[in-house]
């Protein structure tokens, strides 16, 4: 190569070099926080946008939604209960020069704040409303974030709690604190069906106090459904006012006692 031609080389690589330089290109889910002199411009939207090289600088921002597994935390519930929990979150950022101005690094902000908010908000629950009404700490620790989150310009999405570990000896009390709730609802049912019987066999005595014959019968259905399951002779006495009225039906004249 030509030694005058080294000095255009030069020239050429240093002059393409600035036109890189005089145009940034976002994607569809990027931002671009302008900085002119160290000030803070305007933020730049998806697609292509000028620059004045060596004067401006741009810090790009993701806003698609982040989802973190926080660490897993222990603490204790308001009842005294210790317990070990961790949660899920997912968060975004929807103000990206207050991302990147206010806060310096804004996805670990956000996840300390929530791993702190998750500890506060088990502590300010009993044992038996954590396992029973998870919506419940969900809302109370969503609450807690946005509060912190919206000064960054963050928005939580939601955050939901998804294990909780309690000591092997609270499961078995648990365990046993159920069995015995079943057992009661059991006893329950048991005397409500024993209630309910006595009720329709008064019921039926009833009936049966108002028609003579129909005791008789009842009886005699009785002697009948013994004979079919059991193989036994069976000797039932009919009563003295059965008699009296066949022996009147036959034009016989009743016997009286001697």
């Amino acid at each position: 190569m030509p030694y005058f031609l080294v000095p255009l080389a030069v020239v050429a690589l240093a002059l393409l070099t600035v036109a890189l330089k005089t145009f940034g290109m976002n994607q569809e889910y990027e931002r671009a926080v302008l900085f002119r002199l160290g000030r803070l411009g305007t933020t730049k939207g998806p697609g292509w946008y000028w620059l004045i090289p060596f004067v401006d600088r741009v810090v790009r921002v993701d806003q698609r939604t982040k989802t973190v597994q926080l660490e897993t935390q222990e603490t204790i519930t308001r009842d005294g209960v210790a317990v070990r929990v961790n949660a899920v979150l997912w968060f975004r950022a929807v103000e990206p020069a207050r991302v990147v101005t206010v806060v310096e690094n804004w996805q670990a902000a956000v996840i300390q704040a929530a791993e702190t908010g998750l500890r506060d908000a088990v502590g300010q629950s009993d044992l038996d409303a954590m396992l029973k009404d998870r919506i419940g700490i969900n809302q109370r620790l969503l609450g807690l974030l946005i509060g912190a989150a919206e000064r960054w310009g963050v928005a939580i999405d939601a955050v939901e709690l998804k294990d909780v570990d309690i000591p092997e000896q609270m499961q078995r009390a648990i365990a046993r604190e159920a069995e015995a709730v079943r057992e009661k609802r059991s006893r329950i049912i048991k005397a409500e069906g024993e209630f309910e019987a006595a009720q329709k066999l008064a019921e039926a005595a009833a009936t049966i106090a108002t028609s003579p014959g129909a005791l008789e019968l009842r009886r005699l259905q009785t002697l009948t459904e013994i004979g079919v399951e059991h193989n036994s002779t069976i000797i039932a006495m009919l009563p003295v006012e059965l008699l009296h009225a066949a022996q009147k039906l036959a034009g016989l004249p009743p016997k009286t006692a001697e």
